[in-house]
């Protein structure tokens, strides 16, 4: 596991709410904790204030509707709504938060075999209320020119969707809690203490002991560890993904954030592109090694094959960043261990949509701590219970 910098910043004795991990899943708790219960005390505590390892800002900022999960697509819908509004609500003392959203809408395009799938999808996204067009090869081809269309079935075109610069609306959460009264702490917890089906303290690196009412284990890719001090099995696991910058002297029409059947997915991009090849078999770990071959050897071909203009596209940078998989069934786990570890919520195992649900995933578990049940949006079916069960609850098409 990597390395975090050592404690800086003491610690209260108590908190009401303590999270753990203040990235934008974390701190967008604290900042629906303050605004729901401003009397409540929330501590965040996050190892690293510069995110240097964090997967939200090594992020491609998607934010999509086009789920299989009624849930998925819920906390989309309002999620969307909510970073579209950010710079006025995340505002903090008059300035606008700048979060950079871009409505340049989403598309996934399906070979034949697969696109029964792609139309219950569709009908589905419709019944909620979403904008979508259901295309066939004709249609692609009229609306993006550019695209091999050939030896595809159809696709899915959401044109409200689009996406965001990832790293300012973590900072936006974060600076909006901070300015509600959330207190944030550069430590790490290193163990958490239990009595009967409640955590009563979590011990920090720094050899602070802090006691908590209600605990939200928001580590991200890390969270796997935290639930195992106090022996729940939590399904979650780094794995590796790599993001690409690239351009190309083509000149192309606009395009929408694209995910075809080999699992590329990029969109625009300032002047070019960024994007990847996603590969579910990568093994899990904590690994940010870059493969700088991997664009020219996987990402390249997969680009010119299904957009001929890219043949000359040229990678100008690659980075690597850790989802937070849910090897269970790839959806979230959002909630506690009922009759074992009551208070100890989590909020992780987002398989790389954390970002886009990060707004409604804040919310709801506010919504659990304050009110005990969820008020906006019925996440049950996220709920850890399906992990005791070991019933997967999958998502059915492209992720």
């Amino acid at each position: 596991m990597a390395a975090f910098p050592a404690a800086r910043e003491g610690a209260p004795a108590r908190a009401d709410v303590l999270v753990i991990g203040g990235a934008i899943v974390g701190s967008a708790v604290a900042y629906f904790m303050r605004t729901f219960a401003p009397g409540m005390s929330v501590v965040v505590i996050e190892p690293d204030p510069t995110y240097a390892l964090a997967s939200t800002p090594r992020a491609s900022g998607g934010a999509r509707r086009l789920f299989s999960c009624p849930e998925n697509i819920a906390m989309s819908q309002w999620s969307i709504d909510f970073i579209r509004d950010a710079p006025r609500t995340l505002a903090v003392d008059g300035e606008p938060a700048p979060v950079d959203w871009h409505e340049g809408g989403y598309l996934f395009i399906v070979p034949p075999r697969d696109l029964p799938v792609l139309q219950a999808n569709h009908r589905t996204q419709r019944a909620m209320g979403c904008e979508v067009d259901l295309l066939d090869p004709a249609g692609l081809a009229a609306r993006f020119p550019c695209m091999r269309v050939d030896d595809l079935g159809g696709g899915v075109h959401s044109p409200r969707d689009g996406w965001c610069d990832p790293s300012a609306l973590m900072q936006a959460f974060r600076r909006k809690a901070r300015a509600l009264g959330a207190t944030y702490v550069q430590d790490r917890v290193v163990a958490l203490e239990r009595r009967g089906t409640a955590v009563t303290h979590a011990r920090l690196a720094s050899g602070t002991t802090l006691a908590a009412e209600a605990f939200v284990n928001a580590s991200g890719a890390w969270a796997a560890g935290i639930c195992a001090m106090v022996d729940m099995p939590l399904p979650v696991a780094p794995m590796r993904r790599f993001e690409h910058y690239f351009t190309t002297p083509a000149r192309l029409e606009p395009l929408p954030y694209v995910k075809d059947p080999e699992r590329l997915a990029f969109r625009p991009e300032g002047q070019g592109y960024s994007g990847g090849v996603v590969h579910s078999h990568e093994p899990y770990g904590f690994n940010f090694d870059v493969d700088h071959d991997h664009f020219e050897r996987v990402v390249w071909p997969a680009l010119a094959r299904r957009f001929p203009p890219f043949e000359a596209v040229r990678c100008q940078r690659t980075w690597s960043g850790l989802y937070e998989q849910c090897t269970l069934d790839g959806n979230p786990i959002l909630g506690p261990w009922r009759g074992r570890v009551e208070n100890l919520h989590v909020a992780s195992g987002f398989s790389g949509h954390g970002m886009m649900h990060a707004p409604a995933a804040g919310r709801a578990i506010a919504e659990r701590i304050v009110h005990g049940r969820y008020v906006s949006l019925d996440l049950g079916a996220f709920g850890y219970e399906r992990v005791v069960r070991d019933e997967p609850y999958p998502e059915h098409g492209i992720l």
